[in-house]
């Protein structure tokens, strides 16, 4: 018998077959596991509350809900549904709510269809002012309102669904036990007449119908078109990653084309700077696509310099055509690891050299090329709204960097984002703080006072206030209420759209928080926070018109609630908890006080 088992097990080895090692063979587990086809999002969550579904009728459940908050996909949304949305604004905002659809069996082709509006004298605001957004969950690396994000590695390892990027759509279908928020904005005309607008929206599938009631009070003010806002925001943009995104030719006429897109998004928020980028990758190659150099630097085979500012005015000239004419950044004086790339024209290479700030090297190059980039600036007609932007460097090198650009002439203005140092207030025209790094109320109004403005910026700290994909929304329209409170200009974010690799459905960008490096999606698609953000902006456009017509008028009403909107305002600049529902109430309140003064007045 052991003589059979040995002659069949040597039968087995001979006849099985023998796998060789082959040539970029990769281990079966390093294989990583691809779905069977794409999918427009991760459905890999599961309810935190089961047992809520079994407590839900069948069919179709339709609610308004909040905008300050987060409807999750598996979890139902509210315990009762509410069938009616009352706004009130201004003419010409934007007014926005969520639309959330949920039930514990599946429903096919569920579409919405908005009808006009009506006053009692019968004048409409047509259902052309409203636009609807699927709202899409993406992968986060912080669980929702988690306080404590930080710059390096999450010390969560599970990922978490967060509802945030915008699609378009005709109708979708929906899933047993899940739920889904569309966001509706609603544009209120500049020229619609003052009073109360009534109207419904239908939202059916193939078997349900449910009528919903909207109820608009448009109040007289008028907010100006977004190009006449004087809150300077400060979205760094980067325009490689649109190219790489998209698989297109960078600066082609299709990227370009796509680029009018994201700038025209912008500055419907009030885009003020332009960001443009004088050296080649100035952030140390940390991001999916490497930002190269807008201006490209020649040395030539006399040894002297040429300067090709082609990709450089194509872009400043399609941002300004946007109405996005107030600033331009040219980043930066202090590349990080101080590399800078050149073109040699005798050999056809670039070359890569480290110059330290206030060094011969530097020095020598950065007066050419500031000589140069002047006249060209002066030619163009931009230099006086143009900055030399810093970001976040060791005090030693952006002083030696300040230095030398002075010394070149002191009519040039200097930008930087980082910590508030008292040794820097007065050598820069345009200073951002870091939130939590900030200087007192005085040094502020003193940079008003001679002319300089002020903002400041979040990133991928501090934890809270901020726009990750898991920030509480409230969180993003606080961001503009605080400004207004602290004397601010306004308020900077890096980035824009520095996507990651798969944006459409996960926000991670290696060890940062999720959403850091971005507010818009490919496709030049909004989101929760960039809508959060923008009607924190509307806000501070507000206060700043009320605040001239209250001071204008002579109504003891009138002056009574400025004051009390005042008053308010030191709640703000106070704030340290951000617990999620009194930072809410408290941006609730100053909308009210905004409301019952726009009435006043």
């Amino acid at each position: 018998m052991r003589k059979f088992a040995l002659l069949c097990s040597l039968a087995v080895w001979l006849t099985a077959p023998v796998f060789a090692q082959h040539k970029g063979e990769i281990p079966a587990g390093r294989m990583p596991a691809s779905p069977p086809h794409y999918q427009p999002e991760y459905t890999f969550d599961t309810p935190v509350d089961a047992q809520a579904w079994t407590g839900q009728s069948a069919g179709l459940h339709v609610s308004f809900g909040t905008t300050d908050k987060l409807y999750f996909r598996t979890e139902v949304p509210v315990q009762q549904e509410a069938h009616s949305w009352e706004a009130t604004g201004w003419r010409g905002e934007r007014l926005n709510t969520q639309l959330l659809v949920w039930s514990p069996d599946t429903l096919r082709q569920v579409r919405f269809t908005v009808h006009n509006l009506a006053n009692e004298k019968g004048q409409t605001i047509s259902a052309t002012e409203a636009q609807l957004h699927l709202v899409r969950y993406v992968l986060s690396n912080y669980p929702y309102g988690a306080r404590d994000a930080v710059c390096g590695e999450t010390p969560y390892k599970n990922g978490y669904l967060m509802p945030d990027r915008f699609e378009t759509f005709d109708r979708f279908e929906l899933p047993g036990k899940t739920a889904r928020p569309v966001w509706l904005s609603l544009n209120v005309p500049a020229g619609a007449a003052p009073g109360l607008y009534t109207g419904t929206i239908t939202v059916q599938t193939e078997k349900h119908t449910q009528e919903l009631q909207v109820k608009i009070k448009v109040q007289a003010p008028v907010l100006p078109p977004p190009h006449e806002w004087q809150h300077r925001l400060d979205l760094w943009q980067n325009p490689w990653v649109v190219a790489w995104s998209n698989h297109i030719e960078p600066w082609s006429a299709e990227h370009k084309a796509l680029l009018k897109k994201y700038l025209q998004l912008y500055a419907d928020a009030g885009g003020k700077y332009i960001t443009t980028y004088g050296v080649h990758s100035p952030w140390s190659d940390n991001s999916y696509m490497i930002e190269g150099g807008m201006i490209a630097s020649i040395k030539q085979q006399n040894g002297s310099w040429a300067f090709d500012y082609k990709i450089f005015d194509e872009y400043v000239e399609l941002a300004m055509s946007l109405g996005i004419d107030k600033a331009i950044t040219v980043y930066t004086p202090v590349p990080w690891g101080n590399r800078f790339r050149y073109l040699d024209a005798a050999t056809g290479n670039y070359v890569h050299e480290t110059w330290a700030p206030g060094t011969a090297d530097y020095k020598k190059y950065w007066h050419v090329f500031l000589t140069d980039l002047r006249a060209h600036l002066e030619k163009k007609g931009w230099f006086k709204k143009t900055y030399l932007g810093i970001n976040e460097n060791e005090m030693s090198q952006t002083l030696a960097a300040i230095k030398v650009v002075k010394e070149h002439s002191p009519q040039w203005r200097i930008t930087y984002a980082g910590d508030w140092h008292p040794q820097l207030d007065t050598l820069l025209d345009d200073y951002c703080f870091l939130y939590g790094k900030e200087s007192d109320d005085a040094a502020i109004q003193q940079r008003r006072k001679r002319g300089a403005t002020t903002t400041y910026y979040v990133c991928c700290n501090p934890p809270y206030p901020n726009n990750f994909v898991f920030s509480p929304p409230i969180e993003g329209r606080w961001i503009s209420w605080y400004s207004a409170a602290r004397g601010y200009d306004g308020f900077l974010r890096w980035a824009y759209d520095a996507w990651p690799e798969d944006p459409m459905r996960d926000a991670r960008f290696g060890s940062w928080p999720a959403g850091d490096c971005f507010l818009v999606y490919p496709g030049a698609n909004s989101s929760i926070r960039f809508e959060k953000l923008r009607e924190g902006i509307v806000d501070f456009e507000k206060l700043r018109i009320l605040k001239q017509k209250a001071a204008a008028s002579k109504d003891k009403n009138v002056q009574a609630l400025w004051g009390a909107l005042e008053q308010h305002l030191k709640t703000f600049a106070a704030e340290h908890n951000f617990k999620e529902g009194k930072i809410t109430a408290d941006v609730d309140k100053g909308k009210e006080l905004i409301a019952e003064l726009s009435d006043k007045l």
